[in-house]
């Protein structure tokens, strides 16, 4: 995910934010914000939460690349990779100590993401917002499956997000003329409207000279639209769609039209520009700003050379929650942050617009697709906001469960050896199995 991308060390940054007069844009001040604690800290796992405070959060005077301040409240970050469960181990560690840590100790603000949220929602280590004074009010324009994921079995609602991470096909307009004859959205979505449609235009892609994308860039896509959970009555189920994407992706690879390259590596990298010859990368609107080197000279981004369509299935990719610890000290500047990053609309416009996200507001997303407001220069100057939030509403958690993380890591790191054909697929399924109980030991298969 897009946490590989950033940090690859251990971090641990100091930022603040805001002087005189700070708060939300609503105007919240800083008498308002103070509770007695003197450090605001921040547990997540690379820097764009502290990027999107920089940026966005009313009032933030950076004092240097690492320190700030919210009126006389110090906030520090502690950043670990993600890579080896390096940040969940970390912060479990830090949970426990939270109790009897000293006051400039205490965590106050950590992040999850999706595939293991339930893990931290689902205990005392975490405030139900309810319990911050954010209520259902504040929060209705958000997309609903944004706050399923963060809901204890209580129900109590335990985190928010800015993002609305829906994802779908980002396709190479000059491969597209080539290969279909036009790069229009609308038309290339015809040619990959279905897992069929999708085989046949990778055919001709391959025929062409050209990859489709890597078995892992389409992974998410099945794995968002199973009929069942990975964990039933205590055993490991290998969904049918699941087996599909095993199935189309063998295929695939077998006539060279996907390849296995590991997301995020050197060789999967090479698809972000012109020689690297890739017609699509599966993705989110986080994926616009954090994976398709914008920045650089001679990427396809760089030229406008991207467009986006919804691709074979909706899908959703990701996302970052913040959640408030449970004995912070700092509670009602907790509030104020979730509060004015996740529900604001005049900040979150600025996060869509500045840093090209899909945010978490029905209104917001509704104005910038209705006007050039929306439109993004990598793309072409396509809006795909309109996209983007239909594929919000489709979004479908009913499978989510605690285990999806080791699953999903498992599952495709055991079929990418029968891809490249180390072993059989009956071979690859039971090292699947033998790595999720390693990690899982309760289960069965």
């Amino acid at each position: 995910m897009k946490k590989k991308l950033l940090s690859a060390v251990l971090v641990t940054a100091m930022l603040a934010a805001m002087t005189t007069g700070c708060g939300s844009a609503s105007g919240s001040g800083k008498a308002s914000l103070k509770d007695g604690g003197k450090v605001l800290n921040i547990y997540c796992w690379n820097e764009e939460f502290k990027s999107r405070l920089e940026d966005h959060y009313p009032g933030y005077q950076k004092v240097d690349a690492t320190t700030g301040k919210i009126g006389d409240v110090t906030v520090k970050f502690t950043i670990v990779p993600s890579d080896d469960n390096a940040y969940q181990n970390n912060l479990d560690s830090a949970l426990k100590k939270q109790k009897d840590a000293k006051a400039d100790d205490k965590i106050d603000i950590f992040l999850v993401e999706a595939d293991y949220a339930l893990k931290y929602v689902d205990t005392d280590y975490s405030v139900a917002l309810a319990e911050l004074g954010i209520n259902d009010a504040d929060l209705a324009d958000q997309y609903s499956y944004t706050q399923d994921i963060v809901k204890d079995s209580n129900g109590k609602l335990k985190g928010s997000s800015w993002q609305a991470c829906s994802a779908g096909l980002i396709y190479n307009r000059a491969i597209a003329k080539e290969i279909l004859g036009t790069d229009d959205p609308a038309k290339v979505q015809e040619a990959v409207a279905n897992w069929d449609k999708y085989n046949e235009t990778a055919t001709k892609v391959a025929g062409a000279g050209y990859v489709m994308c890597s078995v892992n860039d389409t992974y998410r896509t099945y794995s968002n639209n199973v009929s069942g959970k990975w964990v039933q009555d205590n055993k490991i189920v290998v969904d049918p769609n699941m087996k599909k994407w095993v199935d189309d992706s063998k295929k695939l690879v077998d006539a060279k039209a996907e390849n296995t390259f590991d997301l995020w590596s050197d060789d999967w990298a090479k698809g972000k520009y012109p020689d690297g010859k890739t017609f699509c990368y599966f993705g989110p609107a986080w994926f616009f700003n954090f994976c398709l080197d914008a920045g650089e000279a001679g990427s396809i981004a760089a030229d406008g050379g991207w467009g986006y369509c919804v691709g074979p299935q909706s899908y959703y990719w990701g996302g970052t929650w913040i959640c408030a610890a449970n004995n912070t000290d700092n509670k009602t500047l907790v509030k104020d942050v979730i509060k004015t990053m996740t529900t604001d609309k005049a900040v979150l416009k600025e996060i869509a617009q500045k840093d090209s996200d899909c945010v978490n507001s029905k209104s917001v997303l509704a104005e910038l697709s209705s006007d050039s407001s929306g439109n993004l220069a990598l793309l072409g100057g396509q809006n795909p906001y309109k996209q983007l939030a239909d594929g919000a509403e489709k979004v479908d958690l009913s499978n989510l469960s605690k285990y999806d993380q080791a699953c999903n890591e498992e599952f495709q790191k055991a079929m990418g050896n029968y891809f490249k054909g180390n072993c059989s697929y009956e071979e690859a399924l039971e090292s699947f199995y033998k790595a999720v109980q390693a990690k899982h030991a309760s289960l069965t298969k």
